[in-house]
């Protein structure tokens, strides 16, 4: 676990848990993974058999060890169902080090602004605990829906800062400096 800060495996919104991710939750990354809808936009991060979200459960797994922080499972308070997954990633853009913002929901859980709640919990607790690295969302200009997500956390567009990515071109979000502690 990182020295930097003290994990936070747990954070809580008024509608939503966030919970670090177990190994029971390997068969739901495949289920949000492997759902054509919910990968649309990033194919690449499409899952087909149940041994690559064992291997990306371990991925995430490592790097809460290494940093006590990264991808939450989301579930709401009245229910025991996960929604999807957000959190942050330690990542590299344009040579400078930042935290990448990811989120990703079953469709099921679309259109009722649960992303858009759990990215602002994951904004919030970065800006306390992780203040000196930027963060950034990398959004696909065609995603409006995602582009919302990473505006109600609230991040700007930043296109001075667009660059191609795993799937295609990035449009890229970073967050404001009033949502930074001073």
């Amino acid at each position: 676990m990182s020295e930097r800060i003290a994990a936070a495996e747990e954070l809580r919104t008024d509608r939503l848990w966030l919970r670090r991710p177990v190994e029971a939750d390997v068969d739901v990354i495949l289920a949000v993974h492997s759902d054509p809808e919910a990968c649309a936009h990033n194919p690449s991060d499409a899952l087909t058999r149940h041994e690559e979200a064992e291997e990306l459960y371990r991925r995430w797994d490592q790097q809460w060890e290494r940093h006590g922080y990264g991808y939450w499972v989301v579930g709401r308070h009245d229910q025991a169902r996960q929604l999807g997954f957000c959190g942050i990633k330690p990542m590299e853009l344009h040579g400078e080090p930042v935290l990448n913002l990811f989120y990703r929901f079953a469709p099921s859980a679309w259109g009722r602004g649960f992303a858009g709640e759990a990215a602002g919990a994951v904004t919030a607790w970065a800006a306390t605990h992780v203040p000196d690295l930027a963060l950034i969302a990398r959004v696909r200009p065609a995603n409006t829906a995602s582009q919302r997500v990473a505006e109600r956390a609230g991040l700007s567009r930043a296109p001075h800062l667009d660059t191609e990515g795993y799937d295609g071109f990035d449009w890229i979000y970073v967050a404001r400096p009033e949502r930074r502690p001073a």
